[in-house]
């Protein structure tokens, strides 16, 4: 590719806290088109800057004119300590360090909400009952490395994303194996608060494998997340075991957050982790979860939910967040 800059090229970012993707993004009237997207692991850099600099270097670019990054973590003036990841990015940083003329910091789970309702439904596997998505605000939602929450309000032809921290709200266990599960996992964090991005995460579901064990009577081995999501789908008892617990506490999850938000036109899973045990989470207890919310389960009842399948939706978040209609949805 030619390596000076063009008019219309721009850089897009989606830093999580195990990779970092990057793909630039050519304009073409409203439209984007994603370029050479490309993983990197955070772990191999000391800085988001020098990655952003050795992927420029792989697609020949000097500097694109402009970039938009989505990162995993809060953002408070133009700065993000990922939650995570230790690394510290600011927008005044990438500005200085990789030329760009004009860089934003999105939240990850803000691409996502700007991402879904764009996504092919090739992109998407619904789960549940069958029907066209509905008129009305979303919510994006998915076990990572972390856990992220967003909404998407739509209003009279705008979209709003709203960045959440949702990931951090308590853990509500609903029968006697949760509660117990919860009882270890606050005696393993010395009386601290079991968050539900401490269950539904790649490092939750490795705790909660060890915990669901233990409440259940059954003794069994610690096990990395892809292990276990890998020996579910294979059939193992107890990690299949972990794998539905995992799904029925996402279902659960979903749903408060269906209604939190008010999210009538559906919900979207995104994330590393559901579209590798996608065949146990149809088969789970997650839409039952999802729905049964007592007095308010006609509500939930009626909300669409999809897994997004699409291996570079923030990016394309990230891209949409470079339109005019884009950067005026995240000013």
């Amino acid at each position: 590719m030619d390596g000076n800059q063009r008019p219309g090229l721009g850089l897009v970012g989606d830093i999580g806290g195990t990779n970092a993707r990057f793909a630039l993004v050519e304009f073409d009237g409203q439209d984007v088109r994603l370029i050479e997207p490309t993983a990197y692991k955070g772990e191999d850099y000391g800085k988001a800057e020098d990655a952003i600099e050795d992927y420029l270097a792989k697609v020949g670019v000097k500097h694109p004119d402009q970039a938009v990054v989505a990162v995993a973590g809060p953002i408070e003036d133009g700065e993000v300590h990922m939650t995570n990841l230790d690394w510290k990015i600011s927008e005044d940083g990438l500005r200085q360090a990789n030329g760009f003329r004009d860089a934003k910091l999105i939240n990850d789970f803000t691409a996502q909400a700007l991402a879904a309702p764009r996504l092919a439904a090739k992109d998407l596997r619904q789960i549940g009952p069958l029907g066209t998505l509905a008129e009305g605000d979303l919510a994006i939602l998915g076990p990572g490395t972390g856990f992220g929450v967003a909404g998407l309000m739509r209003r009279h032809g705008q979209e709003l994303p709203v960045a959440t921290e949702g990931g951090h709200v308590a853990f509500a266990p609903l029968d006697e194996v949760e509660i117990e599960v919860l009882r270890l996992l606050t005696k393993q964090l010395d009386g601290g608060r079991v968050s539900v991005e401490r269950i539904l995460s790649g490092p939750g579901m490795e705790d909660l494998h060890v915990a669901l064990g233990a409440a259940e009577g059954r003794k069994v081995e610690a096990l990395e997340a892809k292990q276990i999501t890998q020996r579910a789908v294979d059939g193992c008892a107890d990690s299949l075991a972990t794998v539905n617990r995992f799904c029925a506490v996402l279902g659960s999850t979903a749903g408060d957050i269906a209604l939190t938000l008010g999210a009538r036109g559906g919900v979207f899973i995104a994330g590393g982790i559901a579209p590798r045990i996608i065949d146990i989470l149809e088969k789970s207890p997650f839409r039952q979860r999802f729905e049964a919310k007592g007095r308010l389960s006609g509500y939930t009842q009626d909300i669409p939910t999809h897994v997004i399948l699409h291996p570079h939706t923030a990016l394309i978040g990230a891209a949409v967040a470079l339109t005019p209609e884009g950067k005026a949805a995240v000013a």
